[in-house]
């Protein structure tokens, strides 16, 4: 048996694996985010730590066999976060997230003081990655900054709690801007452009090998065997291109969570930082990836849902009954927390325009859902100004829950998107295969991509008319960008 732990936003999520590569049981805990001032967001890594515990007991008692005889624990996580440890290893402060804006003003100071940044780190400097967090508090927090003794991303403190080790997987460091992208190791000119040494920072192991072997005292709490070894683990997606099964240069998939992800398996390191696309390191040796990320994707249903008091069945039960929203409806920009591909703007803001006396609820419902999908297109269109065409995309994450949102994704984009049994485990199927890999288990064997339950094939007509809508979308984010 295989348990994968994935760390993300809104819950930790644990899937167990077993020998044949089934999902035996899953289970989760929430979380809750901080947002103190305008632009921040935070957590606290103690509330990381519970819900996991929580999550870990949920499995227990509903398979307690089958989680007795975990072999091998996967992590995965929510990338970008700024751990930040004292010499006790103590955290010095809440954890600065991923969907953290604050640090916009030192994205140009990092640019300044690392004229090679975008060909060693592969992408540009933007407030979500964690460099420029670490220069907002040397800045802001110089007291703080003084007694950092390590620097660690989410996952990797969840780590530090299951075997006492400091260590990373390059998927998950590419996304710090420390890290030489095309070595897969850190960058001491990087490094000293934030301040920081490579003492300070975990020590790397691919994502498909052992990092360290649970806690006696954990493994006997948790009533496992000894020598539970621990994968390097992955950043979230990487994490779920292992869970999907994409693997080999080409393959591709959206993943629909908190944020909104296009994700391109490469065989070779391919930066295009101009058009805002990531180049990472994927979670296998000799493999590389191109992302585009919009910050705000399922989480815009989620804010939607909360603010007009209902929940997400029955607000798409209200739109499939509706088939006239794509005329009547408003536009709606997504930028709830600003954006990244393309625009690499944290002040870009969420908007509904056009609202009318008669627009009614499941127009709304229907607007978000479909500026969702017009982010994805505009980072589609990024991935193929950096030379990467893509056919057909697996779509995974909790929005892949939603035929509807399949289908306006395909007709958006153009191009057929695939469902598959187990996509909304995202990363934490990844983290479970990525476990079985480190004791031993083969790609070949582990990293199958699931049986399609669901093709949908973009209809012409839906895609004229959407592609009408699509540029009034890009227009009025181009009349209000600064305003």
């Amino acid at each position: 048996m295989y348990l994968g732990i994935d760390l993300g936003t809104s819950e930790v999520k644990l899937l167990l694996l077993d020998g044949n590569g089934n999902v035996v049981g899953t289970s989760g805990a929430a979380l809750t985010l901080s947002t103190p001032q305008p632009l921040w967001s935070e957590q606290n890594p103690a509330d990381w730590w519970r819900a996991t515990g929580e999550a870990v007991s949920r499995l227990r008692t509903a398979h307690p066999n089958a989680f007795a005889a975990v072999r091998g624990i996967g992590l995965s996580g929510q990338m970008h976060g700024a751990v930040l440890l004292g010499a006790r290893d103590e955290v010095l402060r809440p954890a600065i997230l991923w969907n953290d804006g604050r640090s916009h003003a030192e994205c140009a100071e990092l640019e300044a003081a690392a004229p090679r940044l975008h060909d060693i780190a592969g992408n540009l400097a933007m407030p979500g990655f964690t460099a420029p967090k670490l220069l907002w508090v040397r800045r802001h927090e110089p007291e703080v900054f003084a007694q950092v003794r390590s620097v660690l991303l989410p996952k990797d403190w969840l780590r530090l709690q299951l075997c006492g080790d400091k260590v990373s997987d390059p998927s998950d460091a590419a996304g710090t801007l420390w890290l030489d992208v095309a070595r897969r190791d850190w960058s001491d000119e990087l490094l000293a452009a934030c301040g920081l040494m490579r003492e300070q920072m975990p020590r790397l192991v691919e994502s498909n090998q052992p990092s360290g072997v649970l806690k006696p005292e954990l493994a006997k709490a948790w009533g496992l065997g000894p020598e539970v070894v621990i994968a390097g683990g992955a950043g979230d997606n990487a994490a779920s291109a292992i869970g999907i099964g994409a693997v080999a240069p080409g393959d591709g998939f959206i993943s629909l969570g908190t944020s909104g992800v296009l994700f391109i398996v490469n065989d070779r390191y391919r930066p295009n930082p101009a058009s805002a696309v990531h180049a990472f390191c994927h979670a296998l040796p000799q493999r590389w990836h191109q992302m585009s990320v919009m910050l705000s994707a399922a989480s815009c249903l989620r804010w939607f849902c909360q603010l007009v008091g209902a929940d997400e069945a029955t607000l798409l039960a209200e739109l499939s009954a509706n088939d006239s929203a794509v005329i009547s409806a408003p536009i709606f920009l997504p930028y709830l927390a600003g954006e990244r591909t393309p625009h690499n703007d944290p002040f870009a803001p969420g908007v509904f325009h056009g609202l009318k006396a008669h627009t009614t609820r499941a127009d709304c419902t229907y607007a978000v859902l479909e500026g969702v999908a017009f982010g994805l297109a505009d980072g589609l269109d990024a991935l193929r100004a950096a030379g990467t065409e893509v056919r057909r995309l697996s779509l995974v994450g909790g929005g892949s829950r939603s035929q509807f949102w399949a289908q306006l994704i395909a007709d958006a984009l153009d191009i057929d998107i695939a469902l598959h049994s187990g996509g909304e485990a995202g990363g934490a199927l990844g983290a479970a295969r990525l476990g079985w890999l480190a004791v031993g288990g083969s790609a070949e064997t582990a990293c199958t991509r699931p049986p399609v339950t669901a093709l949908f094939s973009p209809d012409a007509g839906r895609h004229a008319r959407l592609t009408t809508r699509l540029a009034l979308f890009r227009d009025l984010y181009r009349r209000l960008r600064g305003a």
